[in-house]
């Protein structure tokens, strides 16, 4: 057999000699698509930092809040005329007339209308229900003249973190100088801190932005994932098990199969078009709740669980079905006894990639209403409520610079909980995983 050929010029070059003579242009082939992927790795993980940066940057101010201590007299005539001492007549106090009052004092020179009103607005609108919640809690403080810290108006928070720069013209800031003379008074008496915001966690959302909080929108995402969890769950893992067990192999199955890809890479809106005429218009469930969010969601989420589902258990070796088989189990013992148990930690990784896909969803919420502004906490499925992408597509929409601030720190804490969910997957899957 011959392995060389003659050139042009009549030598002989052998087959050897040519892959030796390539072999430095493939040498430096697969150095530059290495050098290319290396590089594409580091400017995805640049705009990564970069993104996770930016928000990171803007939520941290989130975390706190500013407070001013004001020295308030709980007027009897003014919280509980008729001295019932009872919760309604307590929670119906002109709290917010203490709080002028105590202003008044703090700075008695303030004589004009106008620059009372802005005095006056240096503390929240909801300061007035912190004071309410404490007397209701303790009704004795009735007469007495305490010292409390009030949620300051998130321009002062603005001011007092920079956002709002003092050399900025007064026309051109919300705040004016008379109010921050005053806000300098404060502070050289030391009536102003800044502490860990507990509102943020601890109330629902507000049209003021220093009042507003994710514990509606987290109780609403919690309540609508329950009953994702509690539908999606077991009817996703049966129809895995049938399709891949049970099911006869012929052009019904096939067409299940098919449909249920094709319903995977369905864009979401569609589900939420879906869920809006099904089962809010034809069914009557109530508009803006978890129960028919998590109805939706689970359609969305289903056809992500058979298809993990099928993949788990159809990585089970066909052995382990025949052993069972041989030694005389039935075909549905075969199946839950021995190929499920083996197949489940696989599935459950899946069902809960899709249900933190689920989780991050905002699309199909937004057709069936619950974008609408809700402040109440829910406390049922059947409840008004709002989740949390919803919620951070609200505040995103808002044009006060507080709310850009809200906005990153409930994206943090989405983000954290999508990493805790997929973490746990990773684990389930390290932990159970069999190779066989």
């Amino acid at each position: 057999m011959n392995d060389s050929t003659s050139d042009t010029g009549g030598k002989s070059i052998t087959t050897l000699e040519k892959v030796k003579a390539s072999l430095g242009k493939r040498r430096a082939a697969e150095l530059r698509f290495q050098a290319i992927g290396l590089v594409s790795i580091m400017a995805a993980l640049l705009f990564l930092v970069v993104l996770l940066g930016s928000i990171v940057g803007n939520a941290l101010p989130a975390f706190t809040s500013t407070y001013i201590g004001l020295d308030v007299y709980l007027d009897p005539e003014q919280i509980d005329p008729e001295a019932k001492r009872d919760s309604a007549s307590l929670a119906g106090g002109n709290y917010d007339a203490c709080i002028k009052a105590a202003l008044a004092r703090s700075f008695p020179d303030v004589k004009d209308r106008s620059q009372k009103r802005a005095l006056n607005a240096l503390t929240s609108s909801s300061a007035p229900y912190q004071i309410r919640d404490m007397v209701l809690e303790n009704p004795g403080l009735i007469g007495q003249t305490r010292r409390f810290w009030l949620l300051a108006d998130d321009t002062v928070d603005q001011v007092l973190k920079g956002s709002i720069k003092r050399s900025t013209p007064e026309s051109e800031r919300k705040i004016k100088d008379h109010q921050l003379d005053w806000i300098d008074q404060l502070s050289s008496q030391r009536r102003i801190k800044q502490g860990f915001n507990v509102t943020f966690f601890s109330s629902g959302d507000s049209r003021e932005p220093e009042s507003a909080g994710i514990l509606g929108a987290l109780s609403g995402s919690f309540l609508t994932l329950l009953v994702t969890i509690s539908l999606s769950l077991p009817i996703g893992m049966a129809a895995a098990i049938y399709l891949e067990e049970f099911a006869p192999k012929n052009g019904w199955t096939d067409f299940i199969e098919v449909n249920i890809n094709n319903l995977a890479a369905v864009p979401s809106i569609v589900f939420g078009l879906l869920g809006l005429a099904v089962f809010i218009n034809f069914m009557g469930i109530t508009r803006s709740s978890p129960l028919v969010g998590g109805l939706i969601l689970t359609l969305m989420t289903m056809p992500v669980i058979i298809i993990a589902g099928r993949s788990a258990l159809k990585s089970v070796p066909p052995s382990v079905r025949d052993a069972a088989l041989g030694v005389g189990a039935s075909p549905i013992q075969a199946v839950f006894h021995h190929v499920f148990p083996l197949a489940m930690p696989g599935m459950l990784t899946g069902a809960i990639i899709g249900l933190s896909r689920a989780l991050g969803e905002s699309a199909p919420l937004l057709m069936i209403g619950m974008v609408a502004f809700i402040v109440d906490v829910p406390e049922g499925i059947r409840d008004p409520a709002t989740v949390l992408p919803v919620q951070i597509y609200l505040w995103a929409d808002s044009p006060e610079r507080a709310f850009v601030e809200r906005t990153s720190a409930a994206i943090l804490v989405l983000l954290a909980f999508l990493v805790c969910m997929n973490g746990l997957a990773v684990y389930l899957r390290k932990k159970y995983e069999r190779r066989w």
